[in-house]
């Protein structure tokens, strides 16, 4: 009781519950520690992993022994990665895949790829993130952040439907952001046409849409568990480069990627997640969606944004 009052308390100050003091004091409360080898002859994907958060969750399943696939825009830094994970966990499968999140086209041929390749795949981690400065638009004729954070993630997960039903213990999770708390689900401008730019509104909105598309896919995506996590404030280059007068101030305080990705990892692998789906987390505990009530949608509105996803995925 006392252990779930403190939870809660770090959770709503926000500040110590999201810096490397809230996993420092939860992480003592944890009670199902992850096995070796509980991924053994499973592949698990992951987008954005040839840094940060994307990195060192490939790294906590390589070394659960799964086989990972790294989806990453820049094959060259993906190289890289893939050289520093076997050196880190010798002998690991790591694969580099080129893949573009804000690109529906080279989502589709990532996709086409992996079902060439693989029999089934436990899990895909939705990690990819940008979050630009001014409001560009793709190839495709999409907002950027919108593209990479929710069509590119929706479409993939959607060309991947058969693998993952393949495997009879597949997860999809989307890491999200504690930033979403701040933002309602706008689907009356999910492309940020309106009014003057915002790249950290627009970053937020995006990872709001997808807390609410994990939900939705845990309803059309039944037999696999899909879930959405928040990984805190962690010492990753879209922290430092992106925010960096945020990261000078809380700095000392920032989580190691390891630590942010703990809960990501948590979910390819363990127990408690497999018998659930459609939830929330944060330090591998369900939290709420909103806080605030300007920021709580409706059936409608989670509605409108699975057709605008469907529409706007269409080749």
């Amino acid at each position: 009781m006392l252990t779930r009052v403190v939870d809660t308390l770090l959770d709503r100050t926000i500040v110590p519950g999201y810096s490397r003091v809230g996993y420092a004091l939860r992480s003592r409360w944890w009670d199902e520690e992850l096995e070796p080898g509980v991924l053994d002859g499973h592949t698990v994907a992951i987008t954005g992993a040839n840094s940060g958060l994307g990195l060192a969750t490939a790294l906590g399943a390589a070394r659960l022994g799964a086989s990972v696939r790294l989806l990453c825009r820049n094959t060259a830094r993906g190289e890289a990665a893939r050289a520093e994970l076997v050196a880190a966990c010798p002998g690991a499968s790591v694969v580099v895949d080129e893949c573009d999140l804000s690109s529906l086209k080279s989502v589709t041929a990532s996709a086409a790829q992996l079902r060439n390749e693989l029999p089934s795949l436990r899990a895909l981690v939705h990690n990819a993130g940008v979050l630009p400065p001014e409001r560009i638009e793709t190839a495709e004729g999409h907002e950027l952040t919108v593209a990479t954070h929710v069509l590119g993630p929706h479409l993939l997960t959607n060309e991947l439907r058969a693998l993952l039903l393949a495997d009879t213990d597949a997860r999809v999770v989307f890491v999200a952001s504690g930033g979403m708390y701040t933002q309602p689900l706008r689907i009356d401008d999910p492309e940020f046409q309106l009014g003057d730019y915002d790249g950290t509104v627009s970053y937020a909105r995006t990872k709001r849409m997808q807390v609410v598309l994990a939900q939705l896919w845990a309803e059309h995506l039944p037999g696999v568990s899909v879930h959405a996590m928040h990984p805190g404030w962690a010492q990753t280059r879209g922290i430092t480069d992106a925010l960096p007068r945020f990261a000078r101030v809380v700095g000392p305080i920032l989580r190691s990627a390891d630590e942010g990705a703990d809960t990501a990892v948590w979910l390819l692998a363990a127990r408690w997640p497999g018998t659930t789906t459609g939830l929330f987390w944060h330090d591998r505990r369900p939290r709420p969606t909103s806080y605030l009530p300007f920021t709580r949608h409706t059936a409608d509105e989670a509605q409108r944004l699975w057709d605008y996803c469907a529409v706007s995925t269409r080749l």
